[in-house]
C-alpha cells in the first residue's frame, strides 16, 4: 500500500508537470496570436494613422471599415487562469500594445524563447510574458487606405468584338 502511494504521487507529479507545459504552450501560441492580431490592426491603420486597437474586440471585427476585417479568429481564454480576462499593455492614447496572462504563478520555462522574446527567460511570473505587437512600419507616401481585400477595384476596360 505504501508502495502504491509513493507511485501514485510521483504519478501525480508528473501529470501536473506536464500539464503545466501544455497550458505554457498554449499560452505562448494565444499571445503571439493577439500580438500578431494587434500588429495587423496597425498596420491596417488608414493613410499615416497607425493607431493601435481601443479594444480586443476590435481585432474580432475591425470597425474602421465598411466590410468586416477580422485581425483575430476568435477571442481565446487565459490558458493559466482559464478566463477571458487578459492583462493589457496599453499607449498613453489607451490602445492596446499587447496582452499578459493575469497568473502569479512561476513559470517552468526559463529558455528557448523565439526572437523578440528573450525577456521571458527572467520572468517571475507569467504576468512577466507579455505579448508586445511588433511596431508597424510607416505607411508609404501615397499608399491608399485600409485593406487590399477591402478597397475599391479598378475597372478594367475589355475590348468586346462583335
Amino acid at each position: 500500500v505504501a508502495g502504491l502511494g509513493v507511485a501514485m504521487a510521483a504519478l501525480g507529479t508528473v501529470w501536473h508537470t506536464h500539464a503545466q507545459r501544455e497550458k505554457e504552450a498554449e499560452l505562448l501560441f494565444v499571445g503571439e496570436q493577439y500580438a500578431q492580431a494587434i500588429a495587423s490592426y496597425r498596420r491596417m491603420g488608414p493613410g499615416a494613422d497607425r493607431k493601435a486597437p481601443p479594444s480586443l474586440d476590435a481585432l474580432l471585427a475591425d470597425p474602421r471599415f465598411p466590410n468586416p476585417v477580422r485581425h483575430l479568429r476568435r477571442a481565446y481564454r487565459d490558458p493559466m487562469t482559464g478566463k477571458t480576462e487578459w492583462g493589457l499593455a496599453r499607449d498613453e492614447a489607451g490602445g492596446i500594445l499587447g496582452v499578459y496572462s493575469l497568473s502569479e504563478r512561476a513559470p517552468m520555462k526559463r529558455a528557448g524563447f523565439r526572437r523578440g522574446r528573450e525577456g521571458f527567460d527572467e520572468a517571475e511570473s507569467y504576468r512577466d510574458w507579455v505579448f508586445l505587437a511588433e511596431t508597424p512600419a510607416p505607411a508609404p507616401a501615397g499608399a491608399s487606405p485600409g485593406p487590399a481585400l477591402n478597397r475599391p477595384r479598378a475597372a478594367k476596360a475589355t475590348a468586346v468584338t462583335p
